[in-house]
């Protein structure tokens, strides 16, 4: 299992889309750094970026890694080797290295110019968007052979996440306006790790003001020990219930 998660972090950190993912994350965060003379502002400028780049990278790379990777699965599928842990074994790599990755290109220059909570949490928070996507993209690699349409469906993933989870939550807000919908959002939240991280980091910066009623209750839920709790034990269920899933689905496909 160690020499196929350690063939996987070397294949991928040769790769050139990871070296440019890398750099770019680097060179916009210290632009970004560089650009805005107060430190929290810059650190609300890099928010959207990782945001949106970490997630769409990490799950359509994991995903064309995957199916590229098929004949070299079918290779060790027929070998004494237990799927369980090859599936895993991939899924370790994948994480491991675009975890690291963020890491060098977002978080150390985070660490240089906001080494405190706030920039601990956004380093966490990308480190969680990095597995989560890709214990996503595993997922959805395993529930189809076809190429296009698991790029497609990774695709789509991303976007109903980055974009459409929003509308939709907007729409409901609009149309049970009178209804107080405040403490049901903290629930809603939760169904989109891309909002949740969001809110986490907000709520560090204190742009919750901002937020109006709705940001006061999250803050009176997400700025405590049980809402942090809550955040963690959700994050973790994001990366778990994927690669649960997928394994047993890998176990049980024909290659």
């Amino acid at each position: 299992m160690n020499k196929i998660i350690k063939y996987v972090i070397t294949d991928i950190l040769r790769n050139k889309i990871v070296i440019v993912y890398t750099l770019f994350l680097l060179a916009s965060s210290l632009t970004v750094f560089s650009l805005e003379d107060n430190n929290s502002k810059g650190l609300l400028s890099l928010l959207n970026i990782i945001l949106i780049v970490v997630p769409l990278v990490s799950v359509i790379f994991s995903t064309i890694y995957i199916y590229n990777s098929s004949e070299f699965i079918e290779l060790l599928v027929s070998q004494p080797l237990n799927r369980k842990s090859i599936w895993l074994s991939i899924f370790a790599g994948l994480a491991s290295s675009l975890s690291f990755a963020f890491f060098i290109g977002a978080g150390i220059p985070i660490l240089i110019y906001q080494a405190n909570i706030i920039g601990l949490t956004m380093i966490m928070s990308g480190l969680a968007l990095s597995i989560i996507f890709v214990a996503i993209a595993l997922l959805a690699t395993v529930k189809t052979r076809d190429k296009a349409k698991g790029i497609g469906a990774a695709i789509m993933i991303w976007l109903y996440f980055s974009l459409l989870f929003d509308g939709l939550v907007l729409f409901l807000l609009f149309q049970f306006s009178d209804y107080p919908l405040e403490k049901p959002m903290i629930g809603i939240s939760a169904l989109n790790p891309i909002d949740l991280t969001r809110i986490l980091i907000l709520l560090q910066l204190d742009v919750s003001a901002m937020m109006g009623y709705t940001g006061a209750v999250f803050k009176d839920f997400f700025g405590t020990y049980p809402g942090l709790l809550f955040s963690c034990t959700v994050l973790l269920m994001w990366i778990a219930l994927p690669v649960w899933y997928s394994t047993r689905k890998f176990k049980s496909k024909d290659l």
